[in-house]
């Protein structure tokens, strides 16, 4: 069966919780709570596979002009298949459709962003309200993630 990419539902939030925080205990992504996905449900979408979730990814729009793509992951298992190109590629047309301006993201592999056109930034470049979230992280302020901005077509 072919996995289908779509929009975050209550009954998932479980799922994509382990799924991060998985790769988080490993430190390849940030934790995330219970309380954190629910209230941000709205910006995940998640690759389903028979019933279950295999992968996820947000857009959480920052400004008129400025969406950052945060959590995103794909079971071991599925990685390298070309499922975490499609989520990535629905992720960008959604922030498309919003007519977002740019999109950015902190990560720890700019390599796999690097494929969709992003490109490196220096942090500074981000504006202050993009740090608001960062007070909670357990790495702040020493942030180790690399910024990439990747303006889109209007």
């Amino acid at each position: 069966m072919e996995p289908i990419i779509r929009k975050a539902r209550i009954t998932d939030v479980n799922q994509i919780k382990n799924l991060i925080n998985r790769f988080a205990n490993e430190g390849k992504m940030l934790p995330v709570s219970v309380n954190q996905l629910y209230e941000g449900l709205r910006n995940f979408s998640v690759i389903e596979l028979n019933g279950e979730v295999i992968g996820c990814g947000a857009l959480k729009i920052m400004w008129e002009d400025l969406a950052e793509i945060s959590s995103t992951a794909v079971m071991e298992k599925y990685q390298n298949k070309g499922y975490g190109n499609k989520l990535i590629h629905s992720i960008l047309e959604e922030a498309e459709t919003l007519q977002i301006e740019k999109v950015f993201v902190l990560t720890y592999v700019p390599e796999f962003f690097a494929k969709f056109g992003f490109e490196k930034i220096p942090k500074s470049r981000l504006p202050h309200k993009v740090w608001n979230d960062c007070i909670n992280c357990p790495k702040f302020p020493n942030c180790d993630e690399t910024a990439m901005m990747k303006k889109l077509s209007k």
